[in-house]
């Protein structure tokens, strides 16, 4: 698929990102191939992956776009998303459309973000999809050859307040900014309902990247557990 075909697909919808970490109990591709498909059949544009194992394994299933993405950590380093050219290359050769990044400000195993996104220019020809904290982060990311933005990481830097909401400030200022360019916008962090999808698509969101909401089900049973508890609506 094409960029412009790519893009279009993606335009208004519903991404859902898959994912599960090494303690969690649905991790393993099993599941999250089962969690693609739930995910898939109840309307999602798209899906957002993690590791080369999950992706290959949904991309064997579900034909929609995959924007691929590998946690891994660095000793001393906080960048933890597509952090170096290798992890980029190895998303990409699973079958993921899309490669995410982290595109903060923050020092990158290899130097930089815009280093990294030199180097997956250089060595592969798939769409770039820089998570970022800030408005100059997604402003550098764009300049620096990304054909997407996303607000993904507002709240977990040590620059960026932390936060339990969603950032439409930061998502506003980002379709602002970055409307001249043309390029898209994709609202992700922190929206857990309906009506806070819908207002970032208002706010110019390209696309809206839904997580824990979804698919971290211990997550949403604590939710309830809390409401419960505390007497307040989750």
């Amino acid at each position: 698929m094409d960029l412009s075909a790519l893009t279009e697909s993606l335009h208004a919808g519903l991404i859902v990102s898959c994912q599960a970490l090494r303690d969690e109990p649905l991790f393993g591709s099993t599941h999250m191939v089962a969690m693609a498909r739930a995910a898939v059949q109840g309307g999602a544009v798209a899906l957002r992956a993690n590791g080369p194992e999950d992706i290959a394994a949904i991309r064997s299933a579900i034909k929609v776009p995959i924007i691929g993405l590998y946690k891994i950590d660095f000793p001393g380093c906080e960048v933890r998303i597509t952090p170096t050219i290798e992890q980029a290359v190895q998303v990409i050769e699973a079958g993921a459309d899309i490669v995410a990044i982290d595109a903060t400000d923050r020092p990158h195993p290899g130097g930089t973000a815009a280093n990294l996104i030199a180097q997956i220019r250089r060595r592969t020809d798939r769409p770039i999809l820089a998570d970022v904290a800030t408005l100059a982060e997604g402003i550098a990311a764009a300049a620096a050859g990304a054909e997407f933005v996303a607000t993904t990481l507002s709240g977990y830097t040590a620059y960026s307040p932390a936060r339990m909401e969603p950032d439409f400030f930061l998502l506003d200022q980002l379709v602002k900014a970055l409307s001249p360019t043309r390029t898209p916008v994709i609202a992700e962090g922190h929206i857990t309902t309906p009506a806070q999808a819908f207002q970032a698509l208002q706010l110019g969101a390209h696309a809206v990247v839904i997580g824990s909401a979804i698919t971290r089900p211990q997550w949403i049973t604590a939710q309830f557990v809390n409401g419960l508890q505390k007497g307040n609506p989750p």
